[in-house]
């Protein structure tokens, strides 16, 4: 047993570190100039982490802006911040529309047909709907283009229906192309002029998330900013907007030894006999695999720390469990921790490792540690 833990560690599990995570927060907070609001981002459960724990830290810090995916996830996030501003960044579906009024979410609208439809389904319920417009500068994703956004921002004006909050956009190569970055901001900016100044100063806008604060405008008519995978730990790229923080990580991916077994050297192992022993050899099998969250692009390719030894992932990842060389390891036992991403005695996998060598991205692996794999949480404060 682990001496850190009161009960028995499962077989593969998430650590999330809500002291590291309340820091990155109010860096990130005290690092925004006066005017611009901090919207967090916490869809898809929290980037994983799990979003009950981590609203809550939020608003301990003094965040009460949120941003979610869609209307299911609004409502979870309304049940744990009643009073909380809760943007949708993607479409709602008309059928979602009486329980996102019910939650007093912020709809997000791209064009005249949903418009129509938001405005009827809330004049029936006798209720008043806010919307964010959404326009399009070149993702090809949400909102309306940007040569005619005019005409959309005209129709939620006009509407008695609707309580218009913010208009937004959203970059498509923030961490990879700044000219093209700098190209849809001058296209948003082309777009929110069209908007009446007197209407413009009520509007919450923002264009940026943690990969575009590398462009950030520190000028109105900017006056706000998503923080999604930095709050989480994720590092600013160089010439940031936060490039002198240094967000720690937060959630570390860990699973255990469930069997040690020496087999013959010309032992092909897991399945389509990927990797085939070349000596006499010791393995472990490791109890997670592409059902926890591991991918099978890992296979052969990733490392994990056992006893802060660094020792490579062997043949196909497979659903439930992932072997592993374990000649370095002799003193290796089932039961022992297995890190895929975090620290073990001094040595440490990064997310941004793990991602190099499971051909993903750290988003995608962070949401996709699956829900069989419990969150362990740090710091929890007793209410």
């Amino acid at each position: 047993m682990n001496p850190a833990f009161s009960v028995p560690l499962p077989r593969a599990w998430a650590e999330i570190d809500l002291p590291a995570f309340e820091r990155n927060v109010v860096k990130i907070k005290a690092s925004l100039p006066a005017h611009v609001r901090y919207i967090s981002v916490v869809k898809a459960d929290g980037y994983g982490h799990g979003v009950a724990h981590i609203v809550e830290r939020l608003l301990q810090c003094g965040i009460d802006s949120f941003a979610v995916a869609n209307a299911r996830e609004g409502s979870d996030v309304r049940y744990i911040a009643p009073q909380a501003e809760i943007a949708i960044l993607g479409p709602t579906l008309p059928e979602e529309i009486p329980q996102a009024l019910a939650d007093n979410l912020t709809i997000a609208v791209s064009d005249a047909d949903e418009i129509r439809t938001l405005a009827r389904i809330a004049g029936t319920l006798n209720r008043r709907a806010r919307v964010n417009i959404a326009v399009d500068t070149g993702m090809g994703r949400m909102g309306i283009w940007h040569e005619q956004a005019e005409s959309v921002f005209s129709a939620v004006a006009d509407s008695a229906e609707l309580d218009w909050r913010g208009v937004f956009t959203h970059f498509s190569s923030a961490d990879s192309s700044p000219e093209y970055t700098e190209l849809q901001r001058a296209r948003f900016l082309a777009a929110v002029k069209k908007i009446p100044q007197a209407r413009r100063e009520s509007l919450t806008i923002h264009a940026d998330n943690s990969a575009g604060l590398e462009t950030f405008s520190r000028e109105r008519p900017f006056n706000a900013v998503r923080v999604g995978i930095l709050q989480y730990g994720w590092k600013p790229a160089p010439g940031s907007l936060f490039e002198k923080i240094s967000p720690e990580p937060v959630l570390s991916f860990r699973t255990r030894v469930g069997l040690v077994k020496n087999l013959p050297a010309g032992t092909p192992v897991s399945y389509n006999r990927t990797f085939t022993l070349e000596k006499d050899s010791r393995i472990a099998v490791l109890t997670a695999g592409y059902g926890d969250g591991i991918p099978t692009a890992a296979s052969n390719r990733a490392e994990v720390l056992v006893r802060g030894r660094r020792v490579p992932v062997i043949g196909r990842v497979t659903m439930d469990q992932t072997l592993i060389g374990a000649d370095a390891l002799p003193e290796v036992s089932v039961g022992d921790a297995a890190t895929f991403i975090g620290e073990s005695e001094g040595s440490r996998i990064s997310i941004e490792e793990f991602c190099s060598r499971s051909d993903c991205i750290p988003w995608e692996a962070l949401v996709s540690i699956t829900k069989r794999v419990p969150r362990i949480y740090r710091g929890l404060r007793i209410q």
